[in-house]
């Protein structure tokens, strides 16, 4: 697994501790890898999921540090999601 996804894990481990999130959702980092997303945490891997979020990894990273607006990248294209759009929206408030 590639250096990006053991940061992201760990970051998204962090953001997610106390949040409700009650599906599964996926980051799919082009070029690097994936991270799933569930009740329990992150952790790399590459599961179905309710919903496929698409980006590169500087898009990845600047969203995961607050610099970049999640909304604000899929409006863009930078952000690609693929699945229960709600879901995206329940990741995104969780990860703010």
């Amino acid at each position: 697994m590639s250096d990006i996804v053991n940061q992201a894990v760990t970051v998204l481990n962090e953001k997610l501790a106390g949040a409700d999130f009650g599906g599964t959702a996926k980051f799919v980092i082009s070029g690097e890898g994936s991270v799933m997303m569930d009740s329990t945490g992150a952790r790399a891997a590459d599961e179905p999921a309710d919903v496929t979020l698409t980006s590169d990894a500087d898009t990845f990273q600047s969203i995961l540090s607050g610099d970049t607006n999640p909304t604000s990248a899929f409006m863009s294209g930078k952000l690609s999601v693929d699945g229960d759009m709600g879901m995206a929206m329940q990741l995104a408030s969780a990860l703010a």
